[in-house]
């Protein structure tokens, strides 16, 4: 199953409780051309166990839906001839499979009613499915987001060439800092910037050369010379190919566009790529600013999740204590930041054992809970 499928499998599939009722066979939902399923024989309040069969011609998608349109349980590819197995938390109230074959109407099934309720039958998570014109508005608001914070970025990358070009070691590394922070927040934003976002943020991973290797540019590349002792022209080169990238990438925002689709994704994604990158250290040459890069990215997480705040109200039960929680990581963050007589980050390598621990804990914890939202905003066909 696709990933996001399989978060959403996560969000909606839970374990049976513990009742009196013995355990009941499953029930087979026959997914056949123009039909999908016929009644159950023993619908009952708690968890019901379905084997999907798909005995139509072509790959199929089947969803079990509450009155109100919301999702209990999905099963996305299901390949002609095969069997899948689907356990929903039902409790009173009707209910029917939804059936997408590709390239075909969609078939609703008969619905189901359940009734007599029993003490701790109340159903399990539902969502109602977000379709892509829901994303559109949130995509563009961000979108144009990003497009006010472009101005910023390209004066801050125009202060550190020049900070570069006069010799100034230490006013180019402190001009550094604040230019890349300005593009780390963009994050969701990377999948849209294509060959750009490589030129402007790429590190030496894969490169034949490493950090020689002439296809290493961006802030990465500058980042490397400060810190290691680089002067002359070669430093130079990278600063001004670096704001040069920059511009380039600012004059063509405003004609690029983001899949509103890949919104969702792209919240999860920030984090989980700052757990595997800037938390493991892989993406410091030299500044020790990772834990300041990962601040950004919570940053532009936050931006992101504000701009889905109105589809997950109501779909997302979790989503206050994911604010909890991404209030709790930058708190752990800040303590490792500039303060009084502490003027810089704290370089990974630097940070108490303990102090390490609990933010990879909050910053997975975070990946955990952003999981499902990248799959609750996936959009879905309609039926």
């Amino acid at each position: 199953m696709p990933r996001a499928a399989l978060a959403l499998a996560a969000v909606l599939a839970v374990a049976a409780p513990t009742t009196a009722r013995p355990p009941q066979p499953p029930t087979t939902i026959e997914i056949s051309p123009g039909a999908c399923g016929t009644p159950w024989p023993h619908p009952h309040p708690g968890t019901q166990t379905f084997v999907l069969h798909n005995t139509s011609a072509t790959a199929t998608e089947a969803r079990l839906v509450d009155r109100a349109g919301a999702v209990h349980a999905e099963a996305e590819a299901l390949a002609p001839g095969t069997h899948r197995q689907l356990r929903a938390r039902l409790g009173p109230g009707s209910y029917a499979f939804v059936c997408l074959p590709d390239d075909a109407d969609a078939v609703t099934g008969p619905t189901v009613r359940i009734t007599a309720p029993v003490r701790g039958s109340g159903g399990g998570p539902a969502a109602v499915p977000v379709r892509l014109d829901d994303l559109i508005p949130p995509a563009l608001d961000y979108q144009r987001w990003i497009g006010a914070r472009m101005d910023g970025l390209v004066t801050a990358t125009d202060a550190l060439r020049a900070a570069v070009d006069s010799g100034d070691t230490a006013a180019a590394r402190a001009a550094w800092l604040p230019a890349h922070l300005d593009y780390e927040r963009m994050g969701a934003a990377y999948g849209a910037f294509g060959d750009a976002g490589r030129a402007v943020d790429g590190t030496a991973a894969g490169l034949p050369g490493g950090v020689r290797d002439p296809g290493f540019t961006g802030f990465h590349r500058v980042e490397h010379g400060l810190w290691h002792g680089e002067h002359g022209p070669d430093l130079r080169r990278a600063a001004h190919r670096l704001a040069t990238d920059v511009r380039a990438l600012h004059a063509t925002w405003e004609q690029s566009r983001m899949d509103p689709a890949q919104l969702g994704l792209r919240a999860h994604e920030i984090l989980e790529d700052t757990l595997e990158h800037e938390l493991t250290g892989r993406t410091d040459y030299g500044s020790g600013s990772t834990l300041a890069t990962a601040r950004a990215n919570l940053d532009g997480t936050r931006a992101v999740l504000d701009r889905l705040r109105p589809l997950l109200r109501g779909r997302y039960p979790g989503l206050d204590a994911l604010d909890r929680r991404i209030a709790r990581a930058g708190a752990l963050l800040d303590r490792q930041g500039p303060r009084p007589g502490h003027p810089r980050w704290t370089p990974l390598a630097r940070l108490a054992r303990t102090d390490r621990e609990r933010l990879d804990a909050a910053v997975a914890d975070l990946v955990e809970r952003l999981a499902p939202v990248a799959a609750l905003c996936e959009p879905r066909r309609a039926p």
